[in-house]
């Protein structure tokens, strides 16, 4: 007989099995549907689709988008919007890092930033729409000063150079980089890179951009990717804040695949490809730039000289990140104004009467579609919170760190355009009787809420003490048993805030629930972003505050839970250190 395993070895072994067992269900559910869904719709983009009898390969697709009225003007739409946003973004969010860094505290910043992060895209386009209106506050608080006595003839919202979308994503935008930024200056001694480099003569500014920024830009190259990426590919807040015809690629698409004429279904596939093709160039042209970068830094470092000043740059893109922020709060408080309204003559700033008769009258609807928005969400981040502390479960018991190869597989669906795989997975349930249902929309909304929970949790898993479970191990507690009685006790704080966050997730997502739930499960997103092109700002405001309201919720909760059941404990409070 052979010698039995030692303890350590068959917990590694252990660990080894869970960990692959993870990772083949999460290949099986992220990679495969994804490409799964680009092979149908590349099949359907080259002429290949047999349920309306076409079998041949062809070009006639792509012939077919190409001459479609206003492609081009939607193409070079989304270049011009999605490039224009991710680089005002990353240049404010940097400006306002390199000016404020060791102003605030760690602490102070994730309040600031979390309602920001929380609001879903499309409340936030909403509001952002009510406040940039001819009829907003904006229009309201400059009418006395301007003289205008009716709203302006102005195109603030779905104007055609699309500067009402560029704004709207950088409301978002501008707080995820700023965060994933302070995340990474967490790894690098930023005080002593500005002492030397003051000690040298050298401006706060330059410091950052010669010594700081070339260390943190690897550390933040790939969540920008996901930033220019949903910049390029953007539905939900294209349709209520982007120009509306033609409008952008992403939408042209939507309505494409939308449209009664079936016959359409084979040059928007065509139209899908681009989009993924779009995406792709735009990754190049940001290594081309990241190379260029190098090596133009590397001769401004070996070439000497302080330089002019940047301090004037960084507190402009202070203020200009202020703005930002307060055009959003006041978007957030606009949906609430606005459902409460009832007689709001122009210009005042203030309904002249309010009533709950929007959030009481019988047809609303509201009810249903935030049961719908509740369940799916419970069960997506269920779901994908046990899948990622199973994955890192498995990586402690079988001894082994982070993967590369791993976390490129978490960031896949964060950088494929949703639009370019989703109607080929479309395609591909209906064929297996699954689509139409709540278990294909939460299976769709998991490919994007998985990611975000996963890196939300990594973090502060890996940098749990290793000697709580040791000393727990010591006392004869097996690996189980100290998973559910050490460190998931332990992790409570960072586990609400990445259940938080998968909530706030999956409340966003439009795009996979309309096309997986084919039209037939409606949620707080699909119905604002439907009621936002209506007349009734009333109704439009009541989906868009419970969209926003349901992960501020669960955001509080994250917080006030551990507050409460740590509160004797000071260092399991949230904001101390793991």
């Amino acid at each position: 007989m052979g010698a039995a395993l030692h303890p350590v070895n068959a917990r590694a072994q252990d660990g080894r099995l869970l960990r692959a067992a993870v990772l083949v269900t999460v290949a099986a559910g992220l990679v495969l549907p994804i490409a799964a869904g680009f092979l149908q719709t590349a099949r359907a983009g080259f002429g290949v689709l047999p349920a309306i009898g076409a079998t041949d390969p062809s070009f006639a697709p792509f012939a077919e988008l190409l001459g479609l009225p206003g492609f081009a003007t939607a193409l070079r739409l989304t270049l011009v919007t999605g490039l224009c946003a991710t680089a005002l973004s990353v240049a404010l969010a940097v400006g306002v890092c390199a000016a404020m860094h060791g102003r605030m505290t760690p602490r102070a910043s994730g309040r600031l930033l979390t309602p920001f992060l929380a609001a879903p895209h499309a409340a936030m386009a909403i509001g952002l729409a009510f406040l940039l209106s001819p009829s907003g506050w904006i229009a309201r608080a400059l009418a006395p000063l301007a003289g205008w006595d009716r709203p302006p003839m102005l195109a603030s919202v779905n104007d055609p150079a699309g500067l009402a979308l560029i704004l709207g994503l950088m409301v978002k935008e501008v707080p995820f980089v700023l965060l994933v930024i302070l995340s990474a200056l967490s790894q690098i001694p930023v005080r002593r890179h500005l002492a030397v480099g003051r000690s040298l003569g050298y401006g706060r500014g330059i410091v950052w951009i010669k010594v700081i920024m070339p260390q943190v830009w690897p550390l933040i190259r790939l969540p920008v990717m996901v930033v220019l990426a949903y910049s390029l590919s953007v539905v939900d807040m294209a349709l209520i804040l982007g120009p509306s015809n033609p409008p952008t690629l992403a939408v042209l698409l939507l309505r494409m695949f939308s449209a009664p004429d079936i016959a359409l279904l084979m040059p928007a596939s065509a139209g899908a490809l681009v989009q993924a093709a779009l995406v792709a160039l735009a990754f190049g042209l940001l290594f081309a730039l990241d190379r260029a970068g190098r090596a133009v830094g590397r001769w401004w470092v070996r070439r000497g000289g302080r330089g002019l000043s940047a301090e004037p740059g960084l507190w402009i893109a202070t203020a200009l990140s202020g703005l930002l922020f307060a055009a959003g709060a006041l978007a957030m408080l606009s949906l609430l104004v606005w459902s409460l309204a009832w007689r709001w003559p122009w210009p005042g700033l203030l309904p002249e009467s309010w009533s709950l008769k929007a959030w009481t009258a019988p047809g609303s609807g509201w009810a249903a579609a935030l049961g719908n928005t509740l369940l799916l969400a419970a069960a997506t981040t269920a779901l994908c919170l046990v899948l990622a502390i199973a994955w890192l479960e498995g990586e402690d018991r079988a001894r082994r760190g982070r993967a590369g190869w791993a976390e490129a597989l978490v960031y896949l669906p964060l950088l494929v355009p949703q639009i370019g795989f989703l109607f080929g997975l479309n395609v591909l349930f209906l064929r297996l009787g699954l689509s139409g249902g709540y278990l294909a929309v939460i299976w769709a909304h998991a490919l994007f809420v998985f990611p975000y929970v996963m890196i939300a949790l990594s973090d502060p898993w890996r940098s749990l003490d290793p000697r709580l479970p040791r000393a727990a191990a010591s006392l004869g507690a097996g690996p189980w048993k100290r998973l559910f009685t050490v460190k998931l006790p332990v992790l409570l704080t960072p586990l609400l805030t990445a259940a938080a966050i998968g909530v706030a997730v999956s409340v966003a997502q439009y795009l996979p629930t309309l096309f997986m739930g084919a039209g037939r499960v409606a949620t707080l997103t699909t119905e604002a972003v439907t009621l936002s092109s209506s007349s009734d700002r009333r109704i439009t405001g009541v989906y868009a505050t419970l969209q926003a309201g349901l992960p501020f919720a669960v955001y509080g909760a994250a917080f006030l839970i551990p507050a409460l059941l740590h509160r004797n404990r000071r260092d399991l409070l949230p904001g101390a250190a793991t």
